[in-house]
């Protein structure tokens, strides 16, 4: 054998480093799977961060209303009845048709002759005696009324002096420019109760009157209490009549307000003078008008779920009124009892009770935080925040029960 070949024991270490490595190389292998296994597991196992919606809390305007369904009304409304019993004509007016004040609406003849015995003409004179003093009463109010209207003038036209002047705020002066208008409206509802009043003198005079020549110069002629239109024709045919049974409304369907019933909690908070936003009466845009009276007893309704509801009427006047919108029409009127332009607000769904207290979850650095709360005034769909939550805080809608204190969570896209 040649000294310079190699000889055959040379190639055994090599053959057994390689065989040493590849089992190395298979150990790290296999360890290298089992961690990526065991951190797939691991992984699967972690909670995951829950989806969300958040809002953030912010500075803005908030309204605190009452909102419930209403009925328009005229607010004049004089129902016509026949003043004797008789044969009524038929009437031939419709509803919207238009009358004046002492506008023969009906017309009635007696049965019989209208002898009146001595009870009789007892009881006529009687109605006369109580006509003639409704008709003084009126006049009272009317002077009352006209004394009001005029002090009424007077403190607008101070009111607006006082506003050029800088002295009062134009809150001040809307209110004296409104109490001039009702002050204005009373006094012409006024006069129509006295010319209906004047009426009722002249229905019961004609009971003492004693029939002479044929039976048409006997009948009796009903008129038109005030001006307006026809609102309603109760008895339209011919027949025999009732002294007192109603025939016909009339009144001026543009002189309306709104009747609301309210809950009589709500109506606690309830002021003359508040703002009516008047809305789905069938118009693109809504109405405004202002709170006039609320009706100081209460009635008890049934509502849908047949439980027993306190109700109170609010009665409100309606600001200009479209010519489309009529009596009796049905509307949804939300009244605002408070109002701010800037205050601290969250949506009223992040607002939840926590043993007895108010709370929200805040979103912080990725986790939930409970954070008790103290409430304001609540408006349809925002709270005020008085304190727990500031400015720019970001708070979770709708938490439900997979949010806990110190959980992972994250908005939801």
């Amino acid at each position: 054998m040649s000294p310079l070949q190699p000889s055959t024991p040379t190639k055994r270490p090599d053959r057994a480093r390689r065989r040493t490595f590849r089992r190395w190389a298979k150990r790290i292998g296999l360890g290298l799977i089992g961690a990526a296994i065991a951190a797939g597991l691991a992984y699967a196992w972690m909670p995951k961060p829950v989806a969300v919606d958040l809002a953030t809390a912010s500075r803005t305007a908030l309204d605190v209303e009452v909102t419930e369904d209403g009925q328009t009304r005229v607010r004049d409304r004089f129902v016509v009845s026949a003043p004797i019993t008789g044969e009524l004509r038929r009437i031939e007016l419709e509803p919207g048709a238009a009358v004046v004040a002492g506008d023969v609406v009906a017309v009635i003849e007696p049965a019989q002759p209208m002898l009146l015995d001595t009870r009789s003409r007892r009881e006529a004179t009687a109605r006369v005696t109580v006509a003639l003093a409704h008709q003084r009463a009126v006049a009272s109010m009317i002077a009352r009324a006209t004394t009001a209207r005029d002090a009424a003038v007077r403190e607008a036209e101070r009111a607006r002096l006082l506003q050029k002047r800088g002295a009062i705020t134009q809150s001040e002066l809307e209110r004296a420019e409104l109490t001039e208008q009702l002050a204005i409206r009373d006094l012409a509802a006024a006069e129509l109760q006295h010319t209906a009043a004047r009426a009722e003198v002249d229905a019961a005079r004609a009971l003492l009157d004693e029939p002479r020549g044929d039976r048409s110069s006997r009948s009796v002629a009903v008129t038109a209490p005030a001006t307006g239109q026809v609102l309603r024709v109760i008895r339209d045919s011919a027949g025999p009549v009732a002294a007192g049974a109603p025939l016909l409304e009339v009144g001026d369907p543009h002189a309306l307000e709104l009747v609301v019933d309210v809950l009589s909690s709500d109506a606690a908070g309830i002021q003359p003078q508040m703002v009516v936003s008047i809305e789905r009466w069938g118009g693109d845009r809504p109405l405004t008008g202002r709170v006039r009276l609320v009706e100081p007893s209460a009635f008890t309704r049934v509502s849908a779920l047949g439980i027993e509801e306190q109700r109170v009427r609010v009665i409100a006047s309606i600001d200009a009124p479209p010519p489309a919108l009529g009596d009796g029409f049905r509307v949804t009127a939300r009244i605002i009892t408070w109002h701010a332009d800037r205050v601290l607000t969250i949506p009223l769904s992040t607002v939840f009770r926590d043993h007895g207290r108010w709370a929200v979850y805040v979103e912080a650095g990725g986790r939930a935080r409970l954070q008790p709360v103290e409430l304001g005034h609540r408006g349809p769909l925002e709270v005020e925040i008085l304190g727990g939550v500031v400015d720019g805080d970001r708070v979770i809608m709708h938490p439900g029960d997979d949010i806990k204190p110190d959980v992972r969570v994250t908005e939801r896209r």
